[in-house]
């Protein structure tokens, strides 16, 4: 069971009757989509990107950052948003630079729309793939031909907006 279902669980039988057993243990514990422990759901087709307002859709593209004393949470439907929103939010919000701010981006190959994997932006590679915003760059956990690391795709994208 998933923490959607969980939920689901917990509301119509009441947290108050449920005892600590061996299957309120088990339903603790898991969570939907291989998502990080910090990560906040991305409601596919409702949530909205920070930077274009566009609806989040594109599973292969998606991405998220959390941080700061209250650990905020921005979404984003195309890792080129995101290096956007990290130049130009730098000054709002200085913990973005920390090394503690939790970084996103979807997998560009995940197996499959309900077995998402997540990378660490900072330490992934990005190969050109048609993105929603056309930035064009998709995340993938292994370096291949022609690919950029997080600071490179950044500068790319920040270069086309001076244009």
């Amino acid at each position: 069971m998933c923490q959607h279902h969980r939920r689901e669980f917990l509301a119509r039988f009441g947290v108050g009757s449920l005892l600590l057993t061996p299957l309120a243990l088990a339903l603790s514990g898991c969570k939907k989509d291989n998502w990080p422990d910090e990560m906040v759901d991305i409601k596919w087709d409702r949530d909205t990107c920070v930077v274009c307002n566009m609806v989040i859709s594109d599973r292969r593209f998606a991405g998220e950052m959390r941080g700061g004393p209250n650990k905020t949470v921005f979404k984003f439907d195309d890792p080129g948003c995101m290096a956007i929103w990290l130049k130009e939010k730098a000054e709002k919000y200085p913990w973005l630079a920390d090394a503690s701010t939790r970084m996103w981006v979807a997998d560009y190959n995940s197996k499959s729309r309900d077995e998402m994997n997540w990378l660490d932006p900072r330490r992934a590679y990005f190969v050109t793939r048609t993105s929603p915003m056309g930035f064009n760059f998709a995340a993938v956990a292994a370096p291949l031909a022609g690919a950029l690391d997080f600071t490179d795709m950044r500068q790319h994208v920040l270069a086309r907006l001076k244009k």
